[in-house]
């Protein structure tokens, strides 16, 4: 373990600080520093994430080029390419399934965007969460039928769909299935699987969201149709700009940012620039962003205005946002999804406060703490905001949490892990055992379906199969922190340098700097339970900060008891652009109480 950053054991929020950069790695800094010529920050920041004077300038500059390997190491893939050309040659009818999430949005937006500049009019359904649930289900194969199609595709999900999919066989509808999520040793019958993280697949892609997933295939698709000739004579389509998609995709996914992923992300929000897509750059404008587009755009601001027509309104928004190209459309369903994610909001604060006084009672009345994970359910929960209530429990109790929404003898579900807890492959063996009624995900989600009368016994499987994994992520779970720095310097220029080690998200995490004996000179309750503060540093000079979700927590209590003293605050640094002109801010993660003062 690294040593102790400040000699902060025990901060605030109860945390241990460590020091990112390792002891051995500091030489590679050194060395990255001489090589390159970069200043000693970032170069600190480089090293920490495992790179060398070798690697570096690999990872500073991704190339999705140099990432990019052949399609057609993933299994399954030649066979799909062979279904999918013979498709667009003979102008089937296709129909695209896909999940209501923003993944399953983008990939749904990518393969119809492809499809149609062949030629076909795809048909996309998006499944209503509460009515149809995740995933293919038979009487939407049924209606897809028979209004004609020849071959379904689903995406983003379908792994697990054996009964629906052998309904779809015994209709004579073809099946590919693109997806990522945990996959049983028994597939569904399908034409072709196209799913890095199938048992039977050693193409090392198993990181990827539906939607890269997706890209790969169109990637060997359009070779393929390129060797046939049939672009011959005809405008082919730019899957350069479609990384826009896969960028959004991968960030709101949450999947690890590292190798192809960080160069789909670099790539992406280039294209993003140039707000060539309406729904796109309508969304931005709504959501009120600031700068060029950002991973944080992305996954605090866009994706869970998407996720809200999936989650309480209209499941197919998303997809029909991405895929307009008519401005005035689209900020009108910019507009819509903007309105249910307010309203969204207001649903999960009160599941949220539900689920967080069940857990307290639980905790009062068991020893539910030392639980591995965190189990909750409650009668009329909806069922759109359960994963995002499971966050939160995952958040205040550091450990996997499940929230359940109760419907009858029946609960629908959502859970949400913590680093090194694979929840998706445990969800898939809860399945196996017939303790769930249906349930997947990958490592870092998964959704179940469950009798009420088993949430006990799924509490203690859990504990048996994830507890010594939740201890080690626990005991690992302290604050690394990549560098110390003064309000001084805490400039734009540095920001500017430090993003370039970006873009930063789950794999790649954004950089954590610690400021020192820093005075807090005000601490205001602003927004929604937020508190907005104010250093000064060594010199007098000053440093604004917000800590988000924070007023009620005991950061926050212990923040506002610490007023007008030198305190240690850790925390990463944006640029605030509010009222036009910018200026270095700092969004607090944790403080600490400086040994002598």
């Amino acid at each position: 373990m690294s040593r102790a950053f400040l000699g902060v054991e025990h901060s605030m929020l109860g945390r241990a600080w460590r020091d990112r950069l390792a002891v051995s790695e500091a030489v590679q800094a050194d060395a990255i520093r001489q090589t390159l010529g970069l200043s000693d920050l970032l170069s600190r920041v480089v090293a920490a994430r495992g790179q060398t004077a070798a690697s570096a300038p690999g990872f500073l500059a991704p190339s999705l080029r140099e990432a990019m390997p052949d399609p057609n190491g993933l299994s399954g893939m030649e066979a799909a390419v062979e279904r999918l050309a013979g498709a667009v040659v003979a102008g089937e009818a296709v129909a695209i399934f896909g999940d209501y999430d923003v993944d399953g949005a983008c990939s749904a937006a990518l393969l119809s965007d492809y499809l149609t500049a062949a030629g076909l009019r795809p048909a996309i359904h998006i499944p209503d969460r509460i009515l149809e649930g995740y995933g293919p289900n038979i009487p939407a194969i049924q209606a897809l039928k028979r209004a004609g199609a020849d071959l379904l595709v689903t995406v983003d999900c379908g792994t697990t769909s054996t009964e629906p999919l052998e309904e779809a066989r015994r209709l004579g509808l073809d099946c590919v299935v693109i997806d990522h999520h945990q996959a049983p040793l028994d597939l569904p019958p399908a034409q072709a699987i196209v799913n890095p993280n199938r048992q039977d697949d050693l193409s090392g892609l198993g990181h990827l969201c539906a939607a890269g997933v997706v890209f790969m295939v169109l990637v060997a698709l359009h070779r393929d149709l390129r060797a046939r000739g049939f672009w011959a004579g005809k405008p082919m389509p730019d899957l350069l700009a479609a990384l826009d998609l896969v960028a959004l995709a991968t960030v709101a996914d949450v999947v690890p940012l590292v190798g192809l992923n960080r160069a789909f992300v670099a790539k992406g929000l280039a294209v993003m620039r140039l707000r060539a897509r309406p729904g796109l750059a309508a969304l931005f404008d709504i959501a009120g962003t600031e700068g060029p587009p950002t991973a944080f755009h992305l996954g605090f601001l866009v994706g869970p205005r998407i996720n809200a027509g999936g989650r309480i309104g209209d499941a197919a928004l998303g997809a029909r946002l991405l895929l307009t190209r008519d401005p005035l459309d689209a900020r009108r369903i910019a507009e819509q999804l903007d309105q249910l994610n307010r309203e969204r909001r207001s649903i999960e604060a009160s599941a949220s406060e539900e689920a967080e006084a069940a857990a307290f009672a639980l905790a009062e009345t068991t020893d539910a703490p030392a639980y591995a994970a965190l189990v909750t359910s409650g009668a009329g929960w909806h069922p759109g905001v359960v994963g995002l209530v499971a966050s939160r429990l995952r958040e205040r109790y550091e450990r996997p949490a499940f929230a359940i929404s109760l419907d009858g003898l029946v609960g629908t579900g959502s859970g949400r892990s913590i680093p090194g807890v694979d929840l998706g492959r445990i969800v898939r063996a809860a399945v196996e055992t017939g303790l769930l009624i249906k349930g997947g995900g990958h490592a870092m989600a998964a959704g179940i379906t469950i009798e009420a009368a088993r949430i006990d016994a799924f509490r203690l499987f859990l504990h048996e199969q994830m507890g010594d994994a939740v201890a080690l992520s626990r005991a690992a779970s302290a604050l690394e922190i990549d560098a110390a720095l003064s309000a001084a310097a805490a400039s734009i220029d540095t920001i500017e340098s430090i993003e370039t080690a970006g873009p930063f998200g789950s794999g790649n995490p954004e950089p954590v700097f610690a400021f020192p004996n820093h005075r807090l000179t005000s601490v205001v309750p602003v927004g929604t339970d937020h508190l907005r503060l104010t250093a000064a540093g060594p010199d007098g000079t000053r440093l604004s900060g917000i800590a988000f979700r924070a007023a009620s927590s005991p950061l926050g209590v212990e923040l506002r008891a610490q007023q007008g003293r030198l305190v240690h605050l850790a925390g990463t640094l944006t640029v605030s652009r509010w009222g036009g002109s910018g200026r270095a801010e700092l969004r607090v993660m944790d403080a600490a109480v400086p040994e002598q003062r």
